[in-house]
């Protein structure tokens, strides 16, 4: 800039006064553009250096929860998922019992998450929940219009995307058709399940009865015979409910119907009707994805299972667990050849 001055000083006593304010003020002029383009670059370089903000992490509550309720009377699972749709908050619910559903009165202010689980009604005000995240626990209050009626804690679901295994075990009877070794009711006050000529039978609704084993990834077969009218099934892990019933047709859709994971998974094929008579079902459960066979054929394949079903043990998916057999809806159900197999170690 000196140097581009001192020539214009020299040229001066041999130029016109008009020519030398002209070059100065071109000078100028390419000055103020060079520093304007300069300054252009700074901001965009700023700009790209700001780091972007992690997929949503403005909302820690996005995400699948295991979720453990305690009220005076009863500590029981849930499940809950919250997904970030277009900039819409999208719930949905696994409740203590009965099917997953949205919740569609949810709203974030601040640091609180409010969700009504169940609108007034004519008999009573709203259950809502209050919830808040720290150190990815969720933790929460239960409320029935203003009375406090619980307490909830959850931690982030886990992600179960095992290995498929290279090979597995030999299947192992978990019936030995004799007595109900291996075997403990849920409820010994009110179990009605009796070995009879090699079958597993819950003579009328009852307890449910579950393995005294429990199992990660497993190839689980069974044999089953469903009378019309009846209703039952197995819980993997205690966790994931395979629905076998026989209501009338149309009362159940294919998401709660024979073969589904109750509320989550379909089948892709619907077979004939056969209650009253032997079915067997082959399942698959590595991780939280499942392959379901039906009498040979393939109706659920490799499918996720997002979370617990309604009437699980426990919401504690990262654990092994056993398999529950449902017994408290109808009676007349019977099960037979009951084997597993596991990983090879």
């Amino acid at each position: 800039m000196e140097h581009g001055t001192f020539i214009s000083r020299k040229r001066a006593k041999h130029q016109p006064a008009g020519l030398l304010e002209t070059l100065a003020i071109i000078h100028h002029r390419a000055h103020n553009a060079v520093m304007k383009q300069l300054c252009v670059v700074l901001v965009v370089a700023a700009t790209l250096a700001v780091p972007a903000r992690p997929k949503n992490g403005q909302n820690p509550f996005i995400g699948r929860w295991d979720i453990t309720v305690t009220t005076p009377n009863a500590t029981y699972p849930n499940w809950l998922e919250l997904v970030d749709k277009d900039g819409s908050l999208e719930v949905r619910l696994q409740p203590r019992a009965g099917s997953v559903r949205p919740v569609t009165g949810a709203k974030l202010e601040g640091s609180t998450l409010s969700l009504v689980i169940s609108p007034a009604t004519e008999s009573g005000p709203a259950f809502t929940w209050e919830l808040s995240v720290k150190d990815n626990q969720l933790t929460g209050v239960l409320h029935r219009g203003t009375e406090v009626r619980g307490r909830l804690i959850g931690v982030r679901a886990p992600d179960l995307k095992h290995k498929p295994p290279k090979a597995w075990t030999d299947p192992e009877p978990l019936f030995n058709g004799k007595d109900l070794t291996g075997w403990e009711p849920g409820d010994p006050s009110d179990n009605h399940w009796v070995v009879r000529d090699g079958e597993l039978i819950n003579e009328q609704p009852g307890s449910n009865l579950r393995t005294t084993q429990r199992f990660d990834d497993f190839k689980l077969h069974m044999e089953s015979n469903c009378p019309d009218g009846g209703n039952t099934g197995v819980y993997l892990r205690g966790r994931y409910h395979v629905q076998i019933e026989y209501a009338p047709p149309g009362v159940n859709d294919k998401l709660h119907g024979i073969g589904s994971i109750y509320g989550y998974l379909a089948p892709a094929v619907e077979l004939p009707r056969k209650p009253g008579e032997w079915e067997s079902y082959d399942v698959t459960l590595v991780g939280r994805y499942v392959t379901l066979v039906r009498d040979g054929v393939t109706i659920i394949d490799n499918q996720e299972i997002p979370g617990i079903t309604g009437g699980a043990l426990d919401s504690n998916e990262a654990a092994p667990g056993g398999l529950n057999l449902q017994g408290h809806h109808t009676g007349g159900i019977r099960f037979r050849n009951i084997t597993i197999a596991v990983p090879k170690r």
